[in-house]
């Protein structure tokens, strides 16, 4: 049996393991699981209804970031946690950072507000948006500019797990109308557009920007 994913291809968590999938040559069936209409079985996958969600054979597992090492450790494929324990541990950090303090913003407040919540049938929040933009979101790509430290990556010239999940998170932004600043943010910018035309997300971003035109009426 082969290894299925499961998961919403807008979710930056479903995005980060399927740009790892395709550059590491894993081959993978993706199963559509919607976040917030999850059918009752996939609570046996994923017990806190998550996404995204594995099946290696009779093996499941759950959390993006879990997965990820799951994939590392079980396929020989090039790492992308770097060739010493001080890179894999720098690489596990930028990942939860990305995870866990730019994804409240960028995807949360202004992908959720500007793309999810009107096919929800919420109202945006704009007062929260623009706080996320002006306020929340800058220390956090402060701190990741000098990370990069003027390089192509965050681990020099090699891409890693870090790379990937910081730009799933800005991606989501692109998707809601919002780029990185390149004047005040040039490393951070330069990091997305060496990204987004990587064969293993720019396969990804045409079927993406046709679900986003659609639910924001602009198919």
């Amino acid at each position: 049996m082969g290894l299925t994913l499961y998961g919403a291809i807008l979710s930056p968590y479903v995005r980060k393991i399927r740009i790892q999938l395709a550059e590491q040559n894993i081959d993978y069936e993706l199963t559509p699981v919607a976040p917030f209409q999850q059918p009752d079985w996939y609570y046996a996958i994923s017990p806190l209804g998550r996404i995204p969600a594995i099946k290696d054979g009779d093996f499941t597992l759950a959390d993006s970031a879990v997965i990820a090492q799951y994939l590392q450790d079980t396929r020989k494929a090039a790492s992308l946690y770097g060739d010493t324990a001080e890179e894999a541990a720098r690489v596990r950090w930028l990942e939860k950072y990305a995870d866990y303090e730019l994804a409240p913003y960028a995807t949360f407040t202004v992908f959720y507000n500007r793309v999810v919540a009107p096919v929800k049938g919420e109202t945006s929040d704009t007062a929260a948006v623009e706080a996320a933009l002006t306020t929340q979101l800058p220390p956090l790509f402060d701190y990741l500019e000098a990370e990069l430290a003027n390089q192509p990556f965050f681990l020099g010239s090699r891409l890693s797990l870090a790379d990937i999940a910081v730009s799933c998170q800005l991606i989501n932004m692109t998707h809601a109308g919002e780029w990185v600043d390149a004047q005040r943010w040039p490393g951070l910018a330069g990091l997305l557009g060496r990204m987004i035309e990587r064969a293993s997300v720019a396969l990804l971003l045409p079927e993406e920007q046709k679900l986003v035109a659609r639910m924001t009426g602009k198919a």
